[in-house]
C-alpha cells in the first residue's frame, strides 16, 4: 500500500451545510453522484455479487452482496469533494477511506432494527444511492440527532426516525454513532447501493490489522486533511 505524506485537503462545507450535519449528525447530498457515472457504478455492482464464499466472514441474510472496492469509479466516487467535506466536518482530523462495497435488500427483506454503527469510535458512515430510494423499496432512516436520546441502553424510539427519499446519485453521510436503519423492501424495487467507512488516520493500524476479514483489496494510503 501507498503511505502518502501529504495528505489531500478538503474543501470545508458551505455553511447551511455545515450547520444542518452538526445539528442532524446526518446530511443528505442531493445528486452528488455525476449523472455520466451512475450507469458505471450501477455496472461495478452488478460484477461484484458473486457467491457467498467470495467473503471472508458471512455477510448479513437478506442482503445482495457486491465486491466493488477496486473499480475505478467506485474509488472516484468516494473522492467526491462534497463527500469529503462532510467527512471532514465530522471527524475534524485527518482521515482516510477505510471500506466501501455495495449492498441490496432482496424483496421483502433488509429490515434493521435502529442502530449505531460505530459508537465511540469517531468514524463517518456514507451510503451512496444508486437506485431510486423511498419507504417502499427499503430506504434507510434515521433519528436527526436533536431526536435521540443518547441513551445507549434503552430501546430506540421507532417513531423519531425518519425514512428518507430521493433519486439515484445522492449521497448520505452521516456520523457512525447516529441511530438508523434500513426498512424493508416491501415493493421488491432494486434499492442498490455504496456503503463506505472513513476513520481517523489514527485507527489505520487497527483497520489494516482486519482487512483480509472485510475484503478490503484496495489501496487505503491517501490521507485526507479538513
Amino acid at each position: 500500500m501507498s503511505d502518502l505524506l501529504t495528505p489531500t485537503k478538503v474543501d470545508p462545507l458551505a455553511a447551511p451545510q455545515a450547520a444542518a450535519l452538526d445539528r442532524d449528525g446526518y446530511l443528505l447530498l442531493r445528486g452528488a453522484v455525476p449523472q455520466a457515472w451512475r450507469e458505471a457504478l450501477r455496472d461495478a455492482f452488478e460484477a461484484g455479487v458473486g457467491p457467498d464464499d467470495q467473503w471472508a466472514a458471512p455477510r448479513g441474510v437478506g442482503w445482495r452482496h457486491a465486491l466493488v472496492d477496486l473499480d475505478p469509479t467506485v474509488r472516484r466516487t468516494c473522492r467526491l469533494p462534497s463527500l469529503l467535506a462532510a467527512a471532514g466536518r465530522i471527524l475534524g482530523e485527518p482521515f482516510f477511506l477505510c471500506q466501501v462495497e455495495g449492498r441490496e435488500p432482496l424483496p421483502n427483506a433488509g429490515y434493521q432494527a435502529l442502530h449505531r454503527d460505530g459508537v465511540g469510535q469517531n468514524a463517518v458512515a456514507a451510503l451512496v444511492f444508486l437506485d431510486s430510494y423511498g419507504p417502499g423499496n427499503g430506504a434507510t432512516r434515521v433519528v436527526p440527532r436533536p431526536l435521540d436520546p443518547g441513551d445507549l441502553d434503552g430501546e430506540p424510539d421507532e417513531a423519531a426516525s425518519l425514512v428518507l427519499a430521493g433519486e439515484a446519485g445522492d449521497i448520505l453521510a452521516f456520523d457512525a454513532d447516529l441511530l438508523h436503519g434500513a426498512t424493508r423492501n416491501r415493493s421488491g424495487a432494486r434499492r442498490r447501493s455504496l456503503l463506505l467507512s472513513f476513520k481517523p488516520a489514527r485507527s489505520r493500524a487497527d483497520e489494516d490489522a482486519c482487512r483480509a476479514i472485510r475484503n478490503v483489496r484496495m489501496d487505503t494510503g491517501e490521507m485526507f486533511a479538513p
